[in-house]
Formats: structure tokens, sequence, C-alpha cells
């Protein structure tokens, strides 16, 4: 048996090739990520005897393996993936040394591949790592519209304080409409009742008194109007609406991405599109699983257990994984909680009778939320609050 470990890294990957008897075959070499270090790796395993098993473990290092994995596939290479943790405390229990390098970690790697149960790793299906990557883009635009919406309550409360708690503390759409078109407290001071008449039509949850209101404020405010401000004001709001037409049209995508993809998540109440995307591109094929533990060790939501002796508990939640997966799940349980009558009785019971603080309780809620979820996957079935116990 041969065991290939390979270490990856952006600009170039290191290989360590052994037998399950230690013999080294070919020891610690670099390759670039290129299709010539591709290529050179090829023509070493190719030389392999090929009568013998060949295991092949790579470290999971962001997407920098994403080219590198499809070549060996398609070269009829199987694979599998490794936490860099774990590698990390196998190299530890080898040495009491702080050495660190690639070539190492490769020879680790394959000194893993003997210990543990060879699981070939599936490539994603083209809808699942499309999501994976569409939703992850898609959250990182997210954080960085909110942060554009902070950098604008900042300048508003200088330009026009009494603006943003005057729509209720949010910058909605109708006050994004208002800023662009008018931008100073001035010139929404001079609104003339036709303009208001206009802004009433335009935006019909807002009644025409409303908009009398607000010229109020700005003919009485207590804001400066200063020309750095309104450079400021207006190149904020060009990278919000830029940012947000982003926003929406990375969710096109994915909302027709998701009508071709079959999934049960949705069926579950207060699991929306987005959130049910971002979920299935984080763990993929549900039925690569054995089980819903394996499911909650993925998400790095299982509890450690602390054994000494005659001592056993369990510790703190692990928060191994994907904290992009952790992030959705923990927001899709508010909802869930609000949705499902059984939902906030189960977290109802662990925060108010048991104590334990909010966010312990919705991760209470997850735990039980994956459980179903691999249910209605891998049984392919529907949400039923029937049959929730």
């Amino acid at each position: 048996m041969y065991l290939v470990g390979i270490d990856i890294s952006k600009f170039k990957h290191d290989c360590f090739i052994q037998t399950e008897t230690g013999e080294v075959i070919k020891n610690s070499f670099s390759f670039n990520n290129s299709k010539d270090g591709f290529d050179y790796l090829l023509n070493i395993l190719n030389a392999l005897d090929h009568s013998q098993e060949i295991r092949i473990g790579l470290e999971a290092t962001g997407h920098y393996g994403d080219n590198l994995m499809p070549f060996l596939n398609e070269h009829g290479y199987s694979f599998m993936q490794f936490n860099p943790y774990l590698i990390k405390k196998v190299s530890d229990a080898f040495t009491l040394r702080r050495t660190k390098t690639d070539k190492l970690d490769a020879m680790t790697i394959s000194k893993v591949l003997l210990s543990v149960d060879y699981k070939p790793y599936q490539l994603s299906s083209y809808h699942i790592s499309s999501l994976k990557s569409l939703t992850r883009l898609r959250e990182a635009l997210v954080k960085e519209r909110s942060l554009h919406l902070v950098k604008l309550t900042n300048v508003m409360d200088k330009l026009f304080p009494e603006f943003k708690p005057f729509f209720n503390g949010k910058f909605g759409t109708t006050a994004i409409f208002i800023l662009k078109k008018y931008k100073t407290p001035k010139r929404i001071s001079k609104l003339t009742d036709e303009e208001i008449i206009n802004l009433k039509k335009l935006h019909r949850k807002s009644s025409a008194a409303k908009f009398v209101k607000l010229r109020e404020l700005a003919k009485n405010t207590v804001g400066h109007t200063d020309e750095y401000l309104l450079i400021q004001l207006k190149s904020i709001l060009i990278i919000y609406e830029t940012i947000d037409n982003e926003i929406s049209n990375l969710e096109s995508q994915i909302e027709s991405i998701m009508k071709e993809y079959h999934t049960n998540i949705t069926s579950i109440p207060g699991i929306s599109t987005m959130s049910a995307a971002q979920i299935i591109g984080e763990f993929g094929d549900f039925n690569k699983f054995s089980s819903a533990s394996k499911l909650l060790a993925y998400a790095g939501l299982e509890p450690s257990t602390i054994q000494s002796g005659t001592m056993l508990q369990n510790g703190k939640m692990v928060k191994h994984g994907s904290s992009h997966l952790r992030y959705v799940l923990m927001n899709v349980a508010m909802t869930i909680i609000v949705h499902n009558p059984t939902f906030y009785e189960y977290y109802s019971k662990k925060h108010h009778k048991e104590g334990k603080n909010h966010r312990v309780a919705l991760s209470h809620v997850v735990r039980k939320l994956l459980r179903i979820i691999y249910h209605l996957e891998v049984m392919d079935k529907k949400f039923d609050s029937k049959l929730l116990k």
C-alpha cells in the first residue's frame, strides 16, 4: 500500500510517499500549483505499482486545493481530506520540538493515512460547489453593506441627526431614496406639496403627513452641512447601492440554482431559500454522513468530552469546521423558535428551566434542527410538525 501525503499551499504543494511498512518511496518534494507541477506529480503517481492500493491524503486548506482535487479525480486517483487542526495535533504528538514545515506536514499526512478509515472524498456536484461559493460571497457582501450603513449613520449624525430616528432607526428604501435625491437638510426642508405627493405615490406605505413632518424636522435640524460631509454621503450611497445591487443579483442566481436542486430543508417553517442554500453549500451531500452525529461533528457543534480516571464530563462546543455554517445555523435557530412552538418550548426549557444562557440554549436548538434536517434529506421527506417531538 502506498501512502501519499500532500500538504496544500497557495503557490506550491509538498508531497511525501511511503509504504505501510514505513519504506520511503519518494522523500519530501515540492511541485508547483500549475499544469507543469500537476503533470510532475502525475508522472510520479503513474510510476507506482498500481497492483497495490494508493491512498492520497490532502490537507484541507481553503480553496488552494480546488484545482488539484479535480485533476486527481480526472486521472483516476481517489483522495481524502484532513482538517489542518488534526494534522497539527498528530505532528505535535510525534515530537516536543516546535518545528512546523510543509515537508513535515506532508510526511505527517502520509502517516495519518495508515491509521484512519480511508474514505475517499466525493467531489461536490456543480450545484453544491456553486451554492457554497455564491452564498459565502453574499454573506461577505451583506457584512460589507452593514458596515457602510454604520458609516452612513456616522455622517447623518452630523449632517441631519433627526433623520435616522425619524425612520425608526433604519435606512430603508424610502430613507435611502430621499438621501440620494435631496441630499441635504436644506433641500429636504424645501419640499413642495407636489414633491410630497409624488413621494407618497412612490412609497405607498408612508403617508403624506409623514413627509410633511420630515420637512419640518429638516427646517429645525441641529445638524451642520459641511462640504466634506456631503462628499462622504455621496460616496457611501454609491458604494451602498452598488453592493446592494450585487447582493440582489447573487440572490437571483442562488434562487435559480435552488430551483434545480432537490431539497426538503425549505419545507421547515422559518428556513428561507437563502439559509437553505447556505446549509447545503457548507454540508454538501448529506448522504456522505453515516449518522446525524457525524453531521453535528462536521459543523463543530458537538460537545467536547473530557475523561480522566473515573471522571467523565462534556465540555464546551468543539467549534471546528465551517464558521460560515455555524453563523447561518445560529441565525436560523432564532427564526425557527418563532415559527414552531415545539422548538420554542425546547429553547425555553434549556434557557429558562435549565438556566443556560441564550446562545447555549440556541446551540441546543441547532443540534435538534440538524438531526431533523439529516432525517429529511436522507429519507427524502417533507417536514411535518405533527411528528416533531
